[in-house]
């Protein structure tokens, strides 16, 4: 991922992320309504990042980060033989925690698969683990009914032609091939796959902002103003994979990493929360405990943090999907665990406001936000005011509130605004949920926003 990046080019990159959450690429053409609807519906999922960088436990960009030598770093290998690796204990805690789909790390920058790569010496099959863990995580999401996403990276560490495609073309082109190779393994080998979620894959990542250019009459190495993309004789041919993609698995989601027609956008960070946006599908991805990959004893926020991001994210028309970082031993940390139950027993109680909803038609502001569900709108106030909520004038009748989280809720519809009260002692510290309910649907009422 691009987040907890030390190195210059991992906090250009972390720029970039929160930047293209605010601006839509061009690949953001409206996605199939038939394909996005379960997605759009499940509003939560579980990201899991987990491979050799377990072992060191710095992070998944830990090659990258301490220059450690490929020969070297492909020595983990031998070590990683996760004997407590239990996928079936994955899925149902995301299932206990609320969550409704998973996306689980099939290859990263490093370049070592988690699946059979066939000859291929660098993946959890031809070395000390001899297991597939995709199929394995693919089998145990299917079973516990949540929908099975893979995450995917093109670029790979191992090889030179990633940082100098043009010099190193032959590389490149044998990095590319592994690119089309893989993915017509993973499209093919595992069923359906209801997501693929790619990382590394766009044109501006080549060179790392670099190209070969004639400066004064001579020729350098100049750099290129990042987020533009490289304009070198290299092409990953994603049409290609795309096509493929389309025959293999035509209901397959895809984020917009990988410079080809997307299904949803990726914000990354809860710094990059971003805009209400309910015309593009979109999703914030964020850490649980502060790290992707493995890192000891990172400990999860308190239980309203995630509370609030996840209405914050719905209520601006997103999903969330959260991650976790097994250890080596394939096991998720005790006190992540438990914060993650802790948040399904809240949806336990209050999903019916989270799941299946659109954002708004209140849109996001300093109270908090909203969400509507067929005639009925869910307040969910972050911050009172200190007497009353006054929100904008409506289209529609209320014809009664209810406070989901307790209390006695009033309110007063005028054609100035509507008005919602709450006894103090009966709000929520972490949402205090108001149910409006209608007399028509709510989504037929335009976002409004609350004046200052």
């Amino acid at each position: 991922m691009r987040i907890q990046m030390r190195h210059w080019a991992g906090r250009l990159l972390a720029c970039l992320s929160l930047a293209s959450a605010l601006a839509m690429p061009a690949s953001a053409a409206a996605p199939d309504q038939s394909r996005i609807d379960w997605w759009r519906q499940a509003r939560f999922g579980m990201f899991v990042h987990w491979g050799l960088y377990a072992i060191p436990g710095r992070g998944e960009w830990v090659q990258w980060n301490e220059k450690i030598p490929v020969d070297q770093y492909a020595k983990l290998a031998d070590q990683f033989n996760p004997t407590a690796f239990d996928a079936d204990a994955w899925a149902e805690l995301a299932k206990s925690a609320g969550m409704k789909y998973m996306v689980f790390t099939s290859r990263h920058h490093d370049g070592f698969a988690m699946f059979d790569d066939g000859a291929n010496p660098y993946t959890s099959v031809n070395t000390a683990a001899h297991r597939d863990f995709v199929a394995a995580y693919v089998k145990a999401a299917r079973k516990a009914g949540l929908g099975v996403g893979l995450y995917y990276s093109p670029l790979d560490w191992r090889y030179p032609g990633f940082f100098f495609p043009d010099l190193q073309r032959p590389s490149a082109e044998a990095m590319r091939e592994q690119y089309h190779r893989q993915m017509k393994e993973l499209l093919s080998n595992y069923g359906k796959i209801d997501v693929l979620w790619f990382d590394g894959g766009e044109t501006d990542w080549l060179n790392f902002g670099a190209d070969w250019t004639a400066v004064d009459a001579g020729a350098s190495w100049v750099k290129r103003p990042w987020g533009t993309h490289y304009k070198g004789g290299f092409s990953w041919q994603h049409e290609q994979v795309y096509d493929m993609m389309r025959k293999l698995q035509p209901d397959i989601l895809v984020n917009g990493r990988a410079d080809m027609p997307e299904d949803f956008h990726s914000r990354e960070g809860d710094g990059a929360l971003g805009d209400f946006d309910n015309q593009h599908p979109w999703e914030l991805c964020t850490t649980i405990a502060g790290a992707w990959g493995y890192q000891p004893n990172m400990q999860p926020k308190p239980l309203a943090h995630y509370i609030r991001l996840l209405a914050n994210v719905v209520g601006r028309d997103g999903n969330l999907i959260l991650n976790v970082g097994p250890a080596p031993d394939g096991r998720i940390d005790a006190a992540q665990a438990a914060r993650l139950r802790e948040i399904g027993q809240w949806l336990d109680k209050y999903g019916r406001s989270i799941y299946a909803t659109r954002g708004g038609p209140f849109l996001p502001g300093d109270y908090g936000v909203s969400t509507h569900h067929d005639k009925t709108i869910y307040v969910h106030v972050l911050n009172w005011p200190q007497h009353k909520l006054v929100l904008p004038a409506i289209q529609a009748r209320v014809l009664r509130a209810a406070a989901l989280t307790g209390g006695t809720a009033t309110v007063t519809q005028t054609g100035q605004g509507v008005e919602l009260a709450l006894p103090a002692d009966a709000r929520d510290a972490m949402d205090t949920i108001i149910a409006l309910e209608l007399d028509r649907p709510a989504q037929d009422i335009s976002p409004r926003a609350l004046t200052p």
